[in-house]
């Protein structure tokens, strides 16, 4: 029979199974607790929560939000990273992290919007721009045509200008087309 503490952990991870599209998922082991809280602080500034959890609450929680792609996950010691905003971010952040402080953190993989990324995968979200620059690069392809159009136009109307004020000086006039 489940402990009421166990049945509000099982709540709780659903919820954050929920409302997060972006899910890290990490081998802790040989992390100190002060290490583990650092990279809490880390993550939790870029809007990113980091929870070590109970393999089988996990499994109860991701079942029950109906996200089934994380289970693959779920093996041997486990912390997951919840986020919502940028993936390549909480990435790169955890990465940062093992980088600086030689830590012996293993990404496991990770899931995105319900679609599954290995370890490989997921080290090389953190090479990907921020997205609002994904964002901004895609703007500028759609962009780009337009503005080649308006370039056209704009230089064949320059070019009438210059034929009809060549024309008018010809002619003997001094006005300048406007």
């Amino acid at each position: 029979m489940p402990t009421q503490r166990k049945i509000d952990l099982v709540e709780q991870i659903t919820q954050l199974f929920s409302e997060n599209n972006y899910i890290v998922a990490t081998d802790y082991r040989g992390l100190t607790v002060t290490q583990i809280q650092d990279l809490r602080k880390q993550l939790r500034d870029i809007g990113t929560r980091y929870q070590v959890v109970k393999n089988n609450l996990a499994r109860f929680a991701a079942q029950n939000s109906g996200n089934e792609a994380v289970l693959d996950l779920l093996i041997g010691p486990t912390a997951l990273a919840f986020g919502q905003d940028d993936p390549s971010k909480i990435t790169k952040t955890i990465l940062d992290y093992i980088r600086a402080t030689k830590a012996e953190i293993k990404i496991k993989g990770s899931c995105i919007d319900g679609r599954l990324l290995d370890a490989q995968q997921t080290s090389r979200m953190a090479t990907l721009p921020p997205i609002d620059v994904l964002r901004a690069q895609v703007v500028g392809v759609l962009q780009s045509p337009i503005a080649q159009l308006q370039g056209v136009l704009s230089a064949t109307i320059y070019n009438l200008y210059g034929v009809l004020n060549a024309r008018i000086q010809q002619l003997g006039g001094t006005a300048d087309v406007q």
